[in-house]
């Protein structure tokens, strides 16, 4: 079975945030970017089905500039076996990415689809849910837990009232939580092999799909800076501002 991890270019999460001075959106300008926490911990869960024999192949795709190459680089040193690079420069959202999956799933033909359950940049957690409405494959989201048992796929999953248990036939999409598991670190040795193993880039237009954004972004502003704190004299006066002071709150 192969399994196909779609995986984004993001700003790495330790880096502040800066908004563009014109508000047009974030500074991305001289800014270490790196692969997408949620993406990681999917791959981390493919590699380990490989490892544990149930997977032959573990491919990862993304969609997006040339310089996400990188990313795909980044996932090949943690072990997976070739890159896809779906090439655009255009701004692409959820429903165009998982356009342009489901015509690299048609090319590839996996057994099952792991991606992280959102992005940290614009936090959609959207893409899963529209590949595999698209595809017409049965998915799971925020997976905690992933088995394989021949060909179906046990999720676990946190819901509201606790933890909720799938079954679903293969091939499908899964999309998982942090919590499924710690993403190992890409050794000296491996990532001297990744610069040596293929990546096959495709670009957009080949796809014959519209990538055309559906929202148009009316401004982007960072948050108003924390108030201060408020020192209080005794119990009493803490008392009092809390009844009659709600902006302490």
């Amino acid at each position: 079975m192969k399994i196909l991890v779609p995986v984004k270019r993001v700003v790495d999460a330790n880096v502040t945030i800066r908004v563009k001075p014109d508000g047009s959106g974030v500074e991305l300008g001289g800014v270490k970017m790196a692969m997408n926490p949620f993406d990681a911990v999917a791959l981390e869960a493919a590699l380990r089905l490989k490892e544990a024999g149930m997977a032959e192949e573990v491919a990862v795709v993304s969609v997006g500039p040339s310089a996400a190459a990188e990313t795909i680089r980044s996932g090949l040193a943690m072990g997976a076996d070739r890159g896809i690079l779906v090439a655009t420069d255009e701004r692409v959202e959820p429903l165009a990415v998982a356009k342009a999956l489901k015509a690299v799933m048609a090319r590839e033909e996996p057994g099952l689809v792991l991606m992280g359950k959102q992005a940290i940049d614009d936090d959609s957690n959207q893409t899963g849910q529209m590949l595999a409405a698209l595809a017409g494959w049965p998915q799971a989201t925020f997976a905690s837990k992933l088995e394989l048992d021949g060909d179906r796929a046990t999720v676990t999953r946190e819901v509201d009232g606790g933890l909720e248990t799938l079954s679903l036939p293969l091939p499908a999409v899964v999309t998982v939580d942090l919590r499924l598991n710690e993403p190992r670190y890409a050794s000296l040795p491996n990532i001297m092999r990744a610069k040596k193993k293929p990546i096959d880039e495709i670009a957009a237009a080949e796809l014959g799909i519209d990538l055309k954004p559906r929202l148009t972004v009316l401004g982007i502003a960072e948050p108003p800076p924390r108030q201060s704190g408020t020192k209080v004299a005794d119990v009493a006066e803490l008392i009092d501002k809390l009844k009659n002071e709600a902006s302490v709150l």
